[in-house]
Order: C-alpha cells, then structure tokens, then sequence
C-alpha cells in the first residue's frame, strides 16, 4: 500500500497566515494579550490539508535562521526583507507547539532553510518508491520538486485556497519543466530573494532563453548563437552572476538532515494537550469542532426533524406566530435570473422542506413571508429578497441575517456559503455548497436532505458576539435596513442616457478599427484576431514571441498571457 508523505513549509505559511488576517490581527490576541492570528490561520491550513489530503506521515518544517549557506554564498541574500513583526515572531513557538500537539512532527536545521529539507525528505520518499508526496507552501520556488510522485500545493489567497502544481501545470502555466525554474531564476534572479542574474534580462527574455538552450550551462556552451549583441554582452559579462543564482534558487536535496521517513508517521490530534492549547488561545470555534467546547455544536445533522412540504400540509404553516427561520435555494449565483430549486421553513424542532418552489406562491407560505409580524431569520437577506421578489412576493420584517451579521463580525470573510460562514463561528454540523452538491456540479437539492436547517441554530449565538462587540445598534438601524435598499436598487436597476451611450459606442468602435489596422501592420497579414487559433500562429509562430503556456488545443492567448507578453 502506497504511503503519503506530507511536507508543510512552515514558515511561508506562518508568514501567509498572518498577512491573511492582517487588517483583523487586534481581534486575534488571547486572554494573556498573545497575538494569535497566524496560528488561527495555520491550524485553519492543517484542518484542510489534513482533511483533503489524508496523509500517512506528516513533517512541518521550519527554517532555523538567518544565517545558512546561501547568505554565505551571497551575504546580501534576502537582505531587502523586512524584518519579521513583533506580532508575529511571537507566535512562531506556540504554532510549533500546535504542530505537535495534533500530531505532527516538526524540525529545522542549522545552515539550511526549510525548503531544502522538503525537498531532502521528498526525493527520499521518491526514491524509496513507497510514497506519494504532497508539499503544501506559500512559496513557488517549491515548484521546482514537482514530479510524477511530487504535487506542490501553493497558497493563493489566504491559507487554505491552494493552487496545485504538476509537472504538466507548471509547463502550462510557466511554459518551462519544473527542473527548468532555477534556469530562469538563474538568468533574471529573484528580487524577492534580494539576489541578481544577468542585468537587463527579465521574465520574457529569460523565458526565451531558456527554452531555446534548455540550461543556463547549455546556453553558456553555445554563447554565439545568442542573438542580439548587447544581449549577449550582458550575458558574459554577468555570467558569474547567473551562476551564482542559479545555485541560490536551487533546492538541496541532499541536506544532511538527521531525521528519517520513520520519523514522520502521523499521530493524529493529542485531545487533551489540543483542547489546553485551544482554550489558552480563546479559540472557540477549534474547541467547538473537538466537541469539547461548553456549547457543543456537532449534533449530529440527522436528529433535525422535518417534515417534506407537500400541498397537501401546507396549511401547518400556520402554526409560526411570531418567528421562522426561511432558506430558499437557487441552482446558480445569478440570483436575478437562477432558477429556485427549493426552500426550508420552520423554527425549533418543527421545519418543512421541499424541491417545489411552486408551493412559494401558496397563501399559506406568502402570508408568512409577506407578514409584518412574523419575524425572519434568514442567511442572505438580499438574495431572498431578490429571489421572492421574482415570484411577486415581497418579503417582510427580517430580524436576522447571518451573512451580513457574520461580515460585521469579521470584515475580512467575504464567503457567501453558509457551511463556510458557519465553520467560522464554530458550528460544524452545517455542510459546505461543495459537500452538499459536490465539486463544480449543477446545485440540486433533496427534499429529504435537511442540510441547510441547521443554521438557525446560528442566530443566539451570532446576536450575542454582535452585543459583544456593541455593533447591534449598528447592524440594526443601518446594515439591515440598507440591505434592503441595495436589492431594490439591483431589481430596479438605474436610468441611462442611451444617446450618450451610443456615441461612446460609435467611438469605440472606430477606435477598435484604428487597433486593428495596426495589429494587421505588426503581423504582416490580415488575420481574425479573435481567433486564439489564428492569434497564436501570429503570435508564436511567425513573430516568435515566448510561449508562456498551452492549451490542449494549442497555444494559450489568454489576457494573462498576452499581459505577460506586452513590453516591459
């Protein structure tokens, strides 16, 4: 049985973790006054990882210091960094104590950075055969490792939206094999690393280079087949230069680590020592999910009790005097033009469901929604009131609104699904828009499947951070009202001045024309210039510019692409 090895970068990920909660970092401090929102952030990382991933063997590691063989090598090496905040080198050894207590072991080691023992540790486990690894780091010079055996998973917003690299992602998205990444640092060097390569030599340029000769030592070999002369002047004038890049940017895999494969074996959570780390910290919502928190929010989904909603029960609707919680469901984002897939009503232990959203235009749910005494707890207040609106309903004396209430309390979330808004706030018995419906597939909803019932038990708890932190006045007599505001603004839409637009669009036009022309001049030839096709023949074939990436259907014209392309 194949084993899986997974490689954290901790410090990257500390350093993202941070950055991430940068603008919320006074919300993150413990009782004692520790900031603690890098380490909230990376166990948030963890929980994902170890989820999705389901590693056998788990190592996190560390850099030691500043110093390592590479500031011997070149002293200036990341020497443009800032230094490190106070706010959050302080948190660096409660996140290694984290690390341990669910289970995972960590190291560093002297002379060397982290990324070269991820890399030391991959090629053991590659070369053994016995394992299938998974990096997960917030820097893409990791990139490099990726092989048959080898994904790296690089951050992209946040901590726990990560972007998988394979050898065929990095070819497609960098337009060189992994193995070909230090070639590029070495010709252009890395400002982020605060070291050179060839003066006047940049992303494009390099990316030229290299795929031409392959290396830099192969380019150096056939030095006169450069072409262009200052080119080629800078090349041996700053050969040494590239060299010694190129030896910075690449990743030792043969560090002399003094930890083994057997070391790395995953423990799983250590409950006690995790539930004491947990509440120094003041993380609830982590003590929620342990189940050990006061108010234990993990009921199990399948004790909500429902009812399916049929015309013929309707009538038992009737029973909600004086408040209901309301969930409709769409099949897309576009909640102007989604089509409704169902709703769940109800309050307590008495909910209704169904996949008829028909049954919306019944007396018996209309009066309810339309009701003017009835109050309602809702999840998004102007999409359900966008959504009714549709069907003639207008919707009436809204109390509670759990995304907007969830985004007063913590600016920085700007998720729209309600599994995502509910994790947040410590309740894991709510399934996520992918758990419930699955990856990228249409939305379709069960009239037997209560997952989205549980969110009413959301509101006390919400209210009372909201008390907490004295923004009910605010959310109240603002936030709510101006909700409501903003969904008639998007039905009503706004008044135009049609001539006006007409004339910008006569010049557009004629501008578009000028573009054209000079677009066919530059190429030489007449071509359909929305053809990707067609533009990439122009682009790739007959002016040579750099290929950044392909497509399974030929070259890549994307706007990313073509940025890329534009003159420096």
């Amino acid at each position: 049985m194949t084993k899986k090895l997974l490689l954290i970068d901790g410090n990257s990920i500390a350093f993202k973790a941070f950055y991430a909660l940068y603008t919320a970092m006074d919300k993150f401090t413990n009782p004692s006054g520790l900031h603690t929102s890098a380490i909230y952030g990376f166990n948030r990382m963890l929980d994902k990882v170890l989820d999705d991933e389901q590693p056998t063997d788990v190592l996190v590691a560390f850099d030691a210091g500043k110093v390592t063989f590479r500031t011997k090598m070149f002293a200036d090496y990341k020497g443009g960094r800032a230094k490190t905040p106070t706010e959050l080198s302080e948190q660096f050894p409660f996140i290694k104590e984290l690390v341990n207590d669910r289970g995972i072991a960590t190291y560093e080691l002297p002379d060397y950075e982290a990324d070269d023992i991820i890399g030391t540790l991959a090629k053991q486990a590659e070369d053994s055969g016995d394992y299938e690894v998974v990096i997960v780091t917030g820097d893409r010079d990791l990139t490099q490792l990726t092989s048959d055996k080898t994904t790296v998973q690089v951050s992209k917003k946040g901590v726990t939206e990560l972007e998988t690299y394979t050898p065929k992602h990095v070819e497609e998205k960098l337009g060189v094999k992994p193995s070909q990444i230090i070639e590029i640092k070495g010709l252009k060097g890395d400002n982020s690393d605060n070291y050179p390569g060839v003066e006047k030599v940049g992303d494009k340029t390099a990316l030229k280079l290299i795929q031409q000769f392959g290396t830099i030592d192969n380019l150096y070999q056939n030095i006169d087949d450069v072409s262009g002369k200052k080119l080629k002047e800078h090349l041996i004038q700053d050969e040494d230069q590239a060299r010694r890049a190129h030896k910075l940017a690449t990743i030792n895999r043969e560090a002399p680590i003094t930890i083994s494969l057997a070391d790395l074996n995953y423990k799983g959570d250590d409950i006690d020592k995790l539930t004491d780390f947990y509440e120094r910290m003041g993380f609830k919502s982590f003590l929620a999910k342990l189940s050990v928190d006061d108010n234990d929010h993990s009921e199990d989904q399948s004790k909500i009790e429902y009812t399916v909603l049929t015309k013929d029960n309707l009538s038992e609707l009737d029973q909600f005097k004086d408040e209901v919680s309301f969930h409709l469901e769409m099949s897309e984002e576009n909640y102007h033009i989604s089509p409704l897939i169902g709703f769940a009503v109800g309050q307590g232990d008495h909910w209704y469901v169904t996949n008829q959203p028909e049954l919306l235009k019944d007396p018996h749910v209309s009066r309810l929604l339309t009701s003017e005494t009835v109050k309602k707890n809702l999840f998004d207040a102007k999409r359900t009131f966008v959504g009714l609106y549709r069907q003639s309903i207008i919707l009436k004396n809204v109390d509670f609104d759990m995304l907007l209430v969830s985004y007063l309390l913590n600016t920085t979330n700007n998720s729209n699904d309600v599994g995502t808004v509910a994790h947040l706030h410590g309740f894991y018995n709510i399934k996520t828009d992918e758990e419930v419906y699955g990856k990228g597939a249409k939305r379709q909803i069960d009239a037997q499947s209560p997952e989205f019932l549980a969110h009413d038990q959301l509101h006390d708890d919400m209210f009372k951070d909201l008390d907490e932190h004295n923004q009910t006045t605010l959310y109240r007599d603002i936030e709510i009202k101006i909700a409501f505001v903003l969904a008639k603004m998007e039905i009503n839409g706004i008044k135009v001045d049609a001539g006006t637009l007409e004339a910008m669009g006569s010049k557009f036009k004629e501008r578009i024309a000028e573009i054209q022309q000079t677009i066919y001049q530059e190429a030489g030839e007449e071509f359909n210039i929305g053809s990707p096709k067609q533009l990439g023949k122009i682009l790739f074939e007959k002016l040579r510019l750099p290929i950044l990436k392909k497509t399974k259907t030929g070259y890549s014209t994307s706007v990313d692409v073509l940025e890329k392309l534009a003159p420096d």
